[in-house]
């Protein structure tokens, strides 16, 4: 620039704002949550809602246990996006969120404390127990909930529902006993999964499976009583085939495997395949360690023989198969368990074992054979209650702790799992004997997926003992028969027509469930939950008629007495007197102390929240429920059998799931491997809105992963769209209402913008609608960085910059506004206090939010399909041209694309027309450019994928324009110094 030749900086019109690069979001994020606070934004959507259709989500508890980790943040914050983007979308968007407040979990924490003191929690009066448990699960809640808010969480924060809270107490126990009226409710005895270290029952969804080595043995179980064969005969009358009575299978050994060797002590029968083949295997000779011996004879199924003569450590030359032994003759024979006749075993196990064929007997592994113990097995107990045999084959050896009954023969006392829930001395005990009596075939280890309890982590086994059920497939007296008669009918009806199921595999999943599971157990044996407010009555037996007392003014005395004082009630003195009324005599009935699943607790939410709550459904059922995959077991199940068993249907009418949370190699999240990632470390480096954002560039519908380099990748995301942010906002100042201009009146590339803005609007407002916040954020992101950031933004620049006040540059700002409107509104529900800081740095103000507004209508007439295909074309051509310019950049020829006037030869007429059509170098950022449809030079710029364009650089001629930095002829000839024909119009 010349001495004389005037600065034009500042004559520009260039962005102006305070909005910082940097975000400081660890700092500056809580002061947006107390503006929130302060100004109500919750309850004010909640005041001004008017006739909008209400949208609930209704939430899963959470546990009030511990600290939050980084799936409780996932999880919570697709909840607030699915909330907060149906607001947004016109709904009455209501969040109650809620705690899990009961259980063992809780228990365990008090007893824990109990035993640092030296106390016994047997010694403690049971009220106060439970006061104890309900302080401790408040104190967590508070926690949470402010752990859960600083992640920016929308809801009713004020009024959370509690299970524990004495209204919601009252509802379980009304919701139980609409089982108990209804005829579903029964008492049974029956091997369900029990918790030695916890002392009490566990269901599916308290179960998760991890590897665990256990004993594994064959055992031998001697034949007694084999009726003699006859020789098989053919047609002719001549003798064919096998012998079948030589040898004779008095004396032979039926034998099994099992890896359970606890259970061989309650065995009470074997079973074998109709449909394998059996044969009689003889000992011919034996090696130094061996339990077999010589002339020993097995009864196996032909195709598992050879490995358990392997076991059992013979070599193939010391056995033979002696003969066929078919399933007729099998059905013949009588056993004897190995510990018959035992000294000192009391005659516990001399009676003959049942043999029979079972459906369940598989020839994949083991022997062909399965011992049963139905006391220990649901296959063995369905088994013997259809044949009506329970009364003969259930055992009671194995208490509440995991040992054997004290007068159990040989292993008394003796414990399943240790007091750690390490491998007790019951198994070696049982293993020890039966070598002892000759009654061991071979025994080994083996390493297999196993039940744990998700709290303890310790093993559980199938133990029989009396608990209360659901009855799934029993009619449910009640008259709601639209979906089915039965629990499991109607949940399965419920499932195919009532609820729309993200991903769709959440259906398969749980249908598949619904189909196969077994009777909800109900009770556990625990002292902090709501307690089966029922009756029983003295001596009668569960199957006789009375048993149950079923009397609505008793069931209305309870909740009463639940309503005013909570569950603690139950257990007051004089209790059952006082429920039983003048009506009835208490001598003759016994109160009943187990308490109920938590997940019924949890499954009967919708009656407390749903239904009686004035922010819950005005039906009763809620839109959404949304949680991880592990529900459909969970949550999801118990809530669709309870609300099944009352209501007659499900309790939502969508599921929506998410993956579980990896590290970013993939691994489960571990303490002991280090590599867990606590939201509260994320918020405090990043931000909330940084973990927000990487929930919404993930697919959630599978299994996520999280750590560092991820994050970090996140946070540059998050730079890129804030940087998109802030030009819209330098770009808007002092714009107003006299600078708007209609979009008939606007230049193509802004039609253009209108038309994409329409498309987008669409994409937005289905993928909320449909949970897909990966797609939302994915086309949102690429709309601002590659259509708006590296094309309009850029072309417009000089316009915005260099103009006065031209149709153009008033264009340009128009939408400007538009996008503003819409893409913090838009991405309002992903970066909730991102969003807030561009609103109110337009809209300042005490009422002003951008999460009191909704997403703007965009008219359908922006749609213009022929303008769009037009700049599809345009960009593609202006593809080849900045690919073109930026070798010219790297060979250092230019410095700048206005540097550059290039040729573009054009094969295609109506290309050539379009590009002709528009002012093709301001696209392009070139100071000129010259079209033409001559054939392509062969030293042409090409790009592979844009056919018939090439491009010949050239240098643009003129001077540069001070102001404008263009490089133009006219530059110099104008009454301002140094400027083109614009700049000198701009500057007046």
């Amino acid at each position: 620039m010349c001495a004389d030749t005037p600065d034009y900086k500042d004559t520009l019109n260039l962005p102006e704002t305070e909005f910082p690069m940097r975000a400081g979001l660890p700092k500056r994020e809580p002061a947006w949550l107390d503006r929130w606070a302060r100004i109500g934004v919750y309850d004010r959507l909640r005041d001004t809602a008017g006739d909008r259709k209400p949208f609930i989500l209704h939430d899963g508890p959470p546990y009030a246990n511990g600290h939050l980790h980084i799936g409780h943040a996932l999880n919570k914050t697709i909840k607030d996006m699915i909330v907060r983007s149906h607001q947004m979308m016109g709904f009455d968007s209501r969040y109650v969120p809620g705690w899990d407040c009961h259980g063992l979990p809780i228990e365990w924490k008090i007893e824990e404390q109990y035993r640092k003191k030296g106390r016994n929690k047997d010694d403690v009066d049971v009220v106060d127990f439970r006061q104890e448990c309900r302080k401790f699960a408040e104190e967590w809640v508070d926690i949470q909930r402010d752990e859960f808010k600083r992640l920016g969480i929308t809801g009713n924060w004020a009024d959370p529902y509690l299970t524990m809270d004495y209204h919601a107490e009252a509802v379980i126990a009304e919701e139980f006993m609409k089982f108990l009226m209804n005829g579903t409710l029964y008492q049974g005895s029956k091997p369900v999964m029990w918790s030695p270290i916890e002392q009490t029952a566990l269901a599916e969804a308290e179960v998760e499976y991890h590897d665990k080595e256990s004993f594994t043995i064959w055992v031998k179980f001697r034949v007694v009583d084999a009726p003699s064969a006859l020789l098989a005969v053919g047609p002719d009358g001549q003798i064919c085939g096998e012998q079948r009575n030589g040898p004779s299978l008095e004396d032979a050994h039926v034998v099994i495997w099992t890896t359970t060797p606890w259970t061989i002590p309650s065995n009470k029968a074997v079973v074998y395949g109709e449909s394998f083949d059996y044969g009689l295997y003889e000992v011919t000779g034996t090696p130094n360690e061996c339990w077999a011996e010589v002339g020993e004879r097995f009864i196996l199924a032909d195709k598992l023989a050879a490995d358990v003569l392997k076991r059992a450590r013979l070599e193939d030359s010391q056995w033979r198969r002696v003969r066929t032994v078919p399933a007729d003759e099998l059905a013949g024979l009588s056993l004897q368990h190995p510990l018959a006749g035992a000294e000192g075993g009391n005659g516990e196990w001399d009676d003959i074992r049942d043999f029979r064929a079972a459906d369940f007997v598989t020839d994949t592994e083991g022997t062909g054979f399965v011992h049963c113990a139905p006391s220990h097995g649901m296959e063995e107990y369905e088994l013997y209650r259809d044949l009506n045999m329970l009364d003969q084959v259930i055992t009671y050896n194995v208490m509440d702790d995991g040992s054997f009954r004290a007068d159990l023969p040989f292993f008394g006392g003796k414990y399943i799992l240790s007091r750690k829930g390490g491998e007790g001395d019951a198994n070696k005990a049982v293993i020890d004997k039966l070598i002892e009596v000759g009654g061991l075939l071979a025994r080994g280890k083996i390493k297999h997926s196993y039940p744990h309890s998700w709290r303890s982590k310790a093993p559980v086994i199938y133990r029989n003992t009396p608990q209360w059920f659901a009855a799934i497939d029993r009619p449910v007296g009640d008259g709601q028969d639209t979906y089915g008669t039965t629990i499991r009918t109607r949940a399965l009806s419920s499932i195919d027509k009532l609820v729309k199921w993200w991903p769709q595999s959440g259906r398969n999943r749980l249908h598949s469930m619904i189909e196969a599971r077994p009777d909800w157990v109900l009770s556990r044996q625990r002292a902090w939950g709501v307690p089966l407010t029922c009756f029983t009555r003295k001596g009668a037996l569960p199957t006789d008629d009375g048993f149950l007392l079923r009397d609505d003014a008793v069931n209305a005395r309870i909740s009463a007495a639940f309503e005013a004082e909570g569950a603690d009630c139950w257990y007051a003195a004089g209790a059952k007197e006082r429920f039983l009324g003048n009506e009835y005599n208490a001598e003759d009935w016994e109160q009943v102390f187990d308490v109920l699943d938590v997940w019924f607790d949890s499954g009967s939410t919708h009656a407390f929240v749903l239904r009686d709550r004035a922010d819950g459904a005005p039906d009763g059922i809620a839109d959404v429920y949304m949680e991880g995959t592990d529900q459909h077991r969970g949550w999801f199940h118990s809530s669709l059998l309870q609300a099944c068993g009352t209501l007659g249907r499900a309790p939502y009418r969508n599921v929506v799931t998410h993956g579980f949370t990896l590290d970013e190699k993939g691994n489960k999240m571990s303490k002991s491997l280090g590599n867990t990632i606590l939201p509260e470390e994320v918020v405090k480096q990043y931000g909330a809105d940084i973990l927000r954002l990487w929930v919404a560039q993930t697919d959630y519908t599978a299994d996520q992963r999280i750590g560092p380099e991820i994050l970090k990748g996140v946070a540059d995301s998050y730079r890129r769209l804030r940087n998109t942010m802030r030009f819209m906002l330098g770009s808007l100042s002092a714009f107003s209402e006299a600078d708007r201009v209609d979009a008939a009146d606007m230049p193509e590339l802004e039609r253009w913008v209108l038309h994409r803005l329409a498309q987008l609007d669409h994409k937005v407002r289905t993928g909320y609608a449909q949970f897909d916040f990966q797609g939302v954020f994915q086309a949102l992101f690429n709309f601002c960085t590659v259509e708006l950031s590296a094309f309009y933004f850029d072309v417009r620049k000089d316009v915005l910059y260099c103009d006065g006040d031209t149709p153009e540059r008033r264009a340009a700002r128009t939408v400007l506004d538009i996008l503003f409107q819409r893409l913090t509104t838009w991405l309002a529900p992903i970066l909730v206090f991102t969003m807030e800081e561009v609103w109110l740095e337009r809209f300042p103000g005490d009422d002003s939010s951008v999460h009191l507004v909704d997403f703007p209508e965009t008219p359908a007439d922006w749609l213009d399909e022929p303008l769009a295909a037009k700049w599809d074309g345009i960009r593609r051509v202006r593809r080849v041209v900045t690919s073109a310019l930026e070798i010219q950049r790297r060979d250092k020829v230019i410095g700048a694309s206005l540097e550059a006037a290039p040729v573009v030869h054009v094969r295609e007429a109506e290309v050539l027309a379009a590009l002709k059509s528009v002012d093709f170098a301001d696209v392009c950022i070139t100071s000129d450019v010259v079209l033409t449809g001559d054939p392509l030079p062969a030293e042409a710029f090409r790009l592979p994928e844009v056919e018939g364009v090439g491009v010949v650089f050239e240098k643009a001629e003129g001077e540069k324009c001070q102001r404008c930095w263009k490089i133009l002829p006219d530059v110099g000839s104008h009454s301002h110094p140094g400027t083109c024909a614009r700049c000198d119009a701009a500057l007046g």
